[in-house]
């Protein structure tokens, strides 16, 4: 690899998506789920419904989800410093683990207590159970469509949104659990239903936890084919060979290239850098690019040309 003088050492830096997210909308969001979390818990708790309870926890983790995702706005909106050069974005993606992770615990606890009831199933008032879980699916879908207007789709608001709508299909079978109480009398219907909807939160949990690790550990994005972007670089006129590629994710929606491009000696590296940031930028949608492009020396090519025979 030839790291010579540098004669294009090129940032295409075009700033991070915006961070500013609607924030009134998902004020509205977080009303509705916290102010209904309330009403879950104490009817929960006169119904002696754990469907209800449960249903309540997972709200709370909504609510949680939508208040980071406010204060992670606030956070990346500040521009960057001397000690964060990439400002504060990742912010929403340590707000989304915590999500993950506390969902994850919330799944457990729930799901021990369900399994327990079977064994020794309380009287639940299934009237009660209705008409909180048939209001619970109409706040659900009031803060989806709040969050729906929000203008920012970072990884906490996706997050977010992904819980809401997970905690409407948890309203929707304690409806489900007490219509079977009022008409059979089958009481481990409750328990059933709370296990449905801690099986949900694993699995929201999870998949949060999983992609936001990614951008911690600097993966590149999912949407993003690492060996399709070389191969696209190495195809481009004038271009010999690229090394040390490296495509992250800074934040939710701000993926991030460096590498190191070498070009025919008397070759125009800034022109050739020019034409591949713009080749990544139209095509796979990479803004933030550090092309360092070097002319390949004579000595280099008589060691390919002697390689290849």
């Amino acid at each position: 690899m030839a790291h010579g003088h540098d004669h294009g050492d090129g940032h295409g830096h075009s700033h991070a998506p915006s961070a500013d997210a609607d924030r009134r909308w998902l004020s509205i969001a977080l009303a509705l789920i916290a102010g209904f979390m309330l009403v879950e818990v104490v009817v929960g708790i006169i119904a002696s419904s754990l469907a209800l309870l449960s249903d309540a926890a997972h709200m709370l983790t909504d609510a949680g989800a939508i208040g980071l995702a406010l204060v992670a706005a606030s956070l990346a909106r500040r521009p960057p410093s001397r000690r964060f050069t990439f400002g504060l974005g990742r912010a929403e993606i340590l707000a989304a683990q915590a999500n993950g992770a506390t969902l994850l615990v919330l799944a457990g606890v729930l799901g021990i207590e369900a399994v327990q009831r079977f064994f020794d199933p309380p009287e639940v008032e299934g009237g009660l159970v209705i008409v909180v879980g048939v209001l619970g699916a109409i706040v659900n879908v009031a803060a989806a469509w709040a969050l729906s207007r929000s203008e920012r789709r970072g990884l906490n608001v996706e997050g977010a949104m992904a819980h809401v709508i997970t905690d409407l299909y948890g309203s929707l079978a304690a409806v489900v659990a007490g219509v079977l109480i009022v008409t059979t009398g089958f009481g481990e219907a409750d328990g059933i239903a709370a296990l449905t909807v801690s099986a949900l939160m694993v699995r929201s949990g999870w998949s949060l936890l999983r992609d936001s690790s990614a951008i911690l550990l600097e993966g590149s994005p999912a949407e993003i084919d690492t060996d399709e972007v070389g191969n696209a670089l190495a195809r481009a006129d004038g271009v010999i060979e690229v090394h040390d590629l490296h495509v992250w994710e800074v934040t939710s929606g701000f993926p991030a290239l460096a590498a190191h491009v070498l070009v025919r000696e008397g070759d125009d590296c800034h022109g050739r850098r020019r034409e591949l940031e713009l080749l990544l930028d139209d095509r796979f949608g990479i803004h933030h690019t550090t092309l360092q492009v070097d002319h390949e020396h004579p000595e280099q090519l008589l060691k390919l040309d002697s390689a290849s025979a």
